[in-house]
């Protein structure tokens, strides 16, 4: 009882909609929809086959708006820092994926995301009006405490069942980020997206719209628990999904038609072509009747004939295509069990690996049989919730995090499609379930995939586990977590490595010892924050004092909390370099990949601009401020850039 009268017109839209539930958009009548089910003539406003919200028209105005914002490091947070490739970005992602957008242009294969679900019980960022100037916005969302953290209250909104524009808010809150996302995705990228049936409907249609439902791949359904429904309220649901979507349809080898068994794990693209002898009794085909000749099968030419029904052939079976196994591999293979099957009339040929674990392939294509979208621990081996939460609560010596996704659900995905040295991006990082899956795998075939991962300064609540623990937000719970994931596999790589230096010196057991040693595990932290320069702002007044404020910007627009460092970065960005751009510092300049960037930021004479001059850099950027009261040499600069055809500019 909560000692109100009855709701009279609630208690007859709740009839209404048990009658009706087809005229209800997000809990409320839609008019339209509601006269077109009574049977009125009606036509619809903007008729067509589209996915519509409240709020979509605004949404595309946050998406392209620019941001000011920049990137800085932390290095006392980082690990090996000035070596390392894996970047880790503490900041609000929608904005981070601005910020990213000219260095990482088509350069990520892969991106994995594990979104709020919108369950009615969480809490996202979303502008509950979008009347907000983008001041405002940035005011709310940067609120900080006196400690420097950004305030929940700013950052987040509960979006509850009960909002007139639940699904709304949501869809508001993905669209831009994926359309940024797809952006950073290389042609053959694929990105792969988590839900439950809470949004999945929506979340399909909206990456129809974002990436073409041409591009569609797969709903895959992952069982997320072994607990049955009966037993445990909390596990009623038993089967999350992943959405996953080419950039480009067919591009990637390892989807379309060949997800049905026609996958090809000997071939690979970027290897040069060869030919492999296999001996006839090592391949089995699973076909009832068929005669080979020597021709072109798909991306396999057949060297010699093969009659199937009459013992296959009287010789071995000799095959031409880009192979990523060697003879000697492919021969060390077969002695210790493995065979070959042929299972279509495309000649594409799988391998059934033997069962010996010890054994470490240079490969990363080790697949099942057959295709099939459940994953699950039985034919996958992909970890339940539970698992997975026991092997974090293990590694951190603590309960800190509530259901994370399991590293063995995210090395599956990577296995089959990235390659060694490709990107990995997740800008819902959590607590770093993906970087510890790349890590992981990078162990597992010697590879050396790059991750970027994007976590919000969520702070955790005051009465948590974390928060007792020193853990003030959750971005903070991932670094923890991904040093320790480093710490455990340097040590297990080193164990390894005393094993292999026990065994007979090949030229393959160095090569494992080399890459066990050299297997990047570090990591750089990089933070969003306000630009190093201050922002000219349009005036809505005439006030003269606040125009010569803005006027002082000519004069020095460097920002007062700048450092040299962090200018270094944010210039290296906005340039288009990405974060692991080499950066040496010279005398008073510093390079940027040897000549393809100088940055002047300290002093600015006639000798300095001789010695920049010789490294014939392809682009110079130089702070204004540094030729004041020098005019004539910042002409003879200007003059001896373009002679010498270098691109030079001034800020």
């Amino acid at each position: 009882m909560d000692g109100k009268s009855l709701d009279i017109t609630q208690e007859k839209t709740e009839a209404l909609k048990q009658v009706l539930p087809e005229a209800f958009t997000e809990g409320k009548i839609d008019w339209e929809k509601l006269k077109a089910t009574l049977g009125e003539n009606i036509n619809f406003s903007n008729e067509r086959y589209v996915l519509n919200w409240a709020g979509k028209s605004d949404a595309f105005k946050v998406l392209q708006t620019p941001t000011t914002k920049t990137l800085i490091p932390a290095k006392e947070e980082s690990i090996n820092f000035d070596h390392t490739e894996n970047i880790f970005i503490e900041g609000e992602n929608l904005e981070v994926l601005k910020v990213l957008q000219k260095s990482y242009f088509g350069k990520v294969k892969m991106i994995y995301i594990d979104p709020p679900y919108n369950t009615g019980n969480d809490s996202f960022i979303y502008p509950d009006k979008f009347s907000e100037t983008k001041d405002d916005y940035e005011k709310r969302v940067g609120d900080k405490d006196d400690e420097g953290y950004l305030t929940k209250d700013g950052m987040f909104k509960k979006n509850s069942k009960e909002n007139g524009q639940y699904h709304s808010n949501w869809l508001n809150m993905m669209m831009p980020r994926l359309y940024l996302a797809k952006n950073l995705l290389r042609q053959d990228g694929v990105i792969f997206v988590s839900i439950d049936d809470n949004e999945v409907h929506n979340l399909r249609l909206l990456m129809n719209e974002i990436f073409g439902e041409e591009n569609f791949v797969e709903v895959f359904s992952w069982v997320k628990t072994s607990t049955p429904p009966a037993l445990s309220y909390k596990s009623r649901k038993t089967v999350e999904y992943i959405l996953c979507f080419e950039k480009i349809k067919n591009i990637n080898k390892y989807f379309g038609e060949e997800l049905d068994g026609g996958d090809q794990p000997l071939l690979n693209e970027g290897n040069k072509i060869g030919t492999l002898i296999i001996p006839k009794e090592k391949i089995k085909f699973n076909l009832d009747n068929g005669t080979y000749v020597k021709g072109t099968y798909h991306r396999i030419e057949l060297l010699n004939d093969i009659d199937i029904l009459n013992g296959i052939s009287s010789k071995d079976i000799e095959v031409k295509g880009k192979f990523k196994w060697s003879q000697n591999f492919l021969n060390q293979e077969i002695e210790k069990g493995t065979t070959f099957i042929v299972k279509s009339n495309k000649f594409s040929i799988r391998f059934q690996r033997f069962e010996d674990k010890s054994f470490k392939t240079p490969t990363n294509y080790i697949q099942e049989d057959t295709y099939n979208p459940v994953l699950n621990k039985n034919s996958k081996g992909i970890d339940t919730n539970e698992k997975s939460s026991s092997e974090l609560n293990e590694l951190m010596n603590g309960k800190y995090f509530d259901f994370p996704k399991p590293v063995s659900l995210i090395k599956y995905i990577l296995n089959f499609c990235s390659n060694k040295n490709d990107l990995i991006l997740d800008f819902f990082g959590g607590s770093g379930t993906t970087a510890h899956a790349v890590m992981e795998l990078n162990k597992k075939d010697r590879g050396n995939r790059k991750y970027i991962c994007v976590q919000l300064p969520e702070l955790c609540d005051e009465k948590s586990e974390a928060y007792k623990a020193g853990y003030k937000t959750i971005a903070d719970i991932a670094k923890e977590r991904i040093r320790r994931a480093g710490e455990k596999i340097k040590k297990e790589n080193e164990a390894e490595i005393e094993k292999l230096k026990g065994e007979l010196q090949t030229e393959e057991t160095k090569s494992k010892i080399q890459s066990l040693q050299k297997q990047d595990l570090g990591f750089k932290v990089l933070k969003l924050e306000d630009s190093n320069f201050k922002q000219w702002l349009q005036l809505e007044n005439k006030d003269a004092k606040a125009l010569a404020e803005q006027m002082q910007l000519f004069v020095d627009p460097v920002s007062e909390n700048a450092t040299i460092e962090n200018m270094v970065y944010e210039l290296l960005l906005k340039s288009g370099k990405n974060l692991n751009s080499t950066i040496e510092k010279k005398d008073n300049f510093y390079t940027i990949n040897g000549n393809e960037l100088v940055l002047m930021l300290e002093k600015a004479e006639q000798e300095i601009i001789d010695t920049v001059i010789a490294l014939k850099p392809i682009k110079v950027i130089a702070l204004d401020k540094l030729f004041k009261g020098n005019d004539q040499l910042k002409t003879n600069t200007v003059l001896q850039m373009r002679d010498a055809g270098i691109e030079f500019k001034t800020i």
